[in-house]
């Protein structure tokens, strides 16, 4: 079976192999087994169903939300060659009932449909196909612990009732410990295998700005736009007022920007989208209601002009850029405003104390003095024990300490009251603190109480958090916020291995002035590293942007976006192997059966031209 899954992936997909751990996930779906799916953006989920769905007899049920994503997952694969359609209610009712009718007549292999729709056609048409499988994409849209919860989602808890021998893949590219637990519940698949995936994305550098006022922030988005001109980038802010405001800045600078929020029409949302999607306006500016339902992969670069409201939220806009796994570039503005701001939203929402500390850890990631990527990714539980020298603390490191015995002693601490604690009662015990609810828990009487009592709370609070972002000890949203020690973190306890900290600085809060110019005098320096750094080249420029021509008048001659004709690292492969002729131009990384019929021709001739116009 896995050489006819190869075959087909050379013919479909134009690729040679699999990413890690997706033949896994294939082969246990082939064999009926429920799969919860954790991979990053740009990492093969998709693969992971339309795989089974082409192996398998029958249809396979694709539960998407938004209609956005359908149709750039329906026009891609139709590229392919791959029979695939979406029903939805922005197509009329008779073009939707002739796709039911192929779907019944077996003419379709992949059908995309939302989740209010699945649940309202279960007992009328869809009763009438021979479905293969049901997956579920963006699942974490499913579980209140998400960042993006759909209530519409926990209606799809019926599909393991109404339909007990169909496998399930539920697949999600930001899910924390919790959430994934919970996803698997509420879908009524418990004994779900569980495939993961590394969360880095370590082709997007990681930067982070601090305190800079209104205009400066705005020079120093001009002059990184500068940077990447002609490349594709989302700038994310908080307020509709404010994506409109940088908008207008960016076009009083001669660029080509556009606002999008949920403010506006449902039109001007849909041409705006359409004008990014197709590389005709190169700069989006948008609150978080943009880019969940684009899959494009030529994303280059993304700015958070405002601090997220979650490491999830960060991680997964983010993962918008460079998802072809060419190099792009994540930078975020901090300011202690957005934190004030997002507090209130936070304090205002249904669930206001998860939220709330959500938005603390998104607080101290942007604050932070360790590795960014190892924040990230021990968020995410995912254990990444060395520096990444892709972000801006790694390119500019602090002075480092010895943080073993520290973290052995907060860790024992934490071990011996059953792990059931938070941060400020281990700090309590470990300096030896009076206070009545330690002592009535029986904390005084531990080995561990007082034994950091010389280091103050101040200190042990800057620990104890880099041990959360190192990945020693993990925050249980789901137990009143306790810490846990993780695998790697017993390592430490036990003596197998060491651990460095960020030393500790104090902030000198006595004044907020003295502490705004401390903050502004390193952060510039930053910041001017950030903006200084060379975009890293692409082989022959010139061949390239050739290929990126001729991609871009194919895409209009055939109203699709260009990324679909091919994808940038598909160019770059291109622009390496120089083909000019047919059979060469099979071998170039994602040209598959299909593809390679209909554009081998245009590009090998530009490739003929660049070579002879030498």
């Amino acid at each position: 079976m896995k050489e006819r899954a190869l075959a087909l992936l050379r013919r479909y997909y134009g690729y040679d192999s699999f990413y890690p751990k997706q033949w896994q996930v294939i082969s246990h779906v082939l064999n009926g087994g429920d799969a919860v799916v954790l991979m990053p953006t740009g990492g093969g989920k998709s693969l992971c169903y339309q795989m089974p769905a082409l192996l398998m007899d029958g249809v396979a049920i694709i539960v998407s939300p938004l209609l956005a994503l359908m149709k750039d997952q329906v026009d891609a694969l139709m590229q392919s060659g791959i029979p695939a359609a979406a029903i939805n209610s922005q197509q009329d009712e008779y073009t939707n009932r002739g796709i039911i009718a192929g779907a019944i007549a077996g003419n379709i292999k992949l059908l995309y449909i939302s989740p209010e729709r699945l649940i309202a056609d279960l007992d009328t048409w869809i009763a009438k196909l021979r479905i293969s499988l049901f997956a579920i994409d963006e699942a974490h849209c499913i579980s209140q612990w998400g960042h993006d919860f759909r209530p519409e989602y926990t209606q799809l808890g019926t599909l393991r009732e109404r339909c007990p021998h169909i496998p399930i893949i539920a697949l999600t590219a930001t899910a924390d410990r919790v959430t994934r637990d919970d996803i698997s519940q509420q879908l009524g698949i418990g004994d779900a295998k569980l495939f993961m995936t590394s969360f880095d994305r370590p082709n997007i550098s990681l930067n982070v700005a601090h305190d800079l006022s209104g205009k400066v922030k705005q020079r120093a988005v001009l002059r990184f736009i500068e940077r990447h001109r002609g490349e594709s980038g989302i700038i994310y802010c908080l307020s509709r007022k404010t994506t409109e405001s940088v908008a207008a800045t960016l076009r009083a600078a001669g660029i080509n920007a556009k606002p999008f929020h949920a403010g506006m029409t449902t039109s001007t949302k849909l041409t705006t989208q359409r004008e990014f999607i197709n590389d005709e306006v190169p700069v989006i500016v948008a609150t978080i209601a943009f880019g969940m339902g684009i899959d494009k992969s030529n994303v280059r670069w993304v700015i958070h002009y405002n601090l997220p409201k979650s490491i999830e939220s960060y991680y997964q806009e983010i993962g918008r850029a460079g998802r072809d796994g060419a190099p792009a570039e994540a930078l975020l503005f901090y300011s202690y405003a957005d934190v004030i701001q997002l507090s209130q939203f936070a304090r205002d929402s249904g669930q206001s104390e998860i939220n709330l500390e959500k938005l603390t850890r998104m607080q101290q990631y942007a604050e932070s003095r360790v590795c960014r990527r190892r924040i990230l990714l021990s968020y995410f539980n995912e254990r990444f024990d060395h520096d990444c020298d892709n972000c801006d603390v790694c390119h500019d490191p602090p002075e480092r300490i010895d943080g073993t015995v520290l973290s052995q002693k907060a860790m024992s601490a934490i071990a011996r009251t059953g792990q059931k604690i938070g941060m400020t009662t281990a700090i309590d015990i470990l300096r030896g603190s009076k206070r009545a609810d330690v002592a009535a828990a029986g904390y005084d009487r531990l080995p561990t109480f007082g034994v950091g009592r010389d280091t103050p709370f101040a200190v042990w609070k800057s620990y104890i958090l880099q041990m959360i972002q190192l990945g020693l000890v993990e925050v249980a949203y789901d137990e009143n916020n306790h810490l846990k020690i993780t695998d790697f973190g017993r390592e430490v306890l036990f003596g197998k291995r060491c651990v460095e900290f960020t030393k500790f600085e104090p902030h000198a809060e006595t004044t907020k002035a003295k502490r705004g110019t401390r903050r502004q005098t390193t952060d510039r320096t930053t910041l001017e590293g950030i903006l200084n750094q060379e975009p890293q080249a692409v082989m022959d420029k010139g061949l390239y942007e050739t290929l990126r021509q001729t991609r871009l008048a194919i895409a209009r001659s055939r109203g699709i976006a260009p990324y679909l004709v091919f994808s940038d690292k598909t160019l770059a492969d291109m622009a390496t192997r120089q083909p000019t002729t047919r059979a060469e131009f099979s071998t170039v990384y994602g040209v598959g059966e299909a593809k390679c019929e209909q554009y081998w021709r245009a590009f090998t001739a530009a490739v003929v031209r660049h070579i002879g116009g030498r």
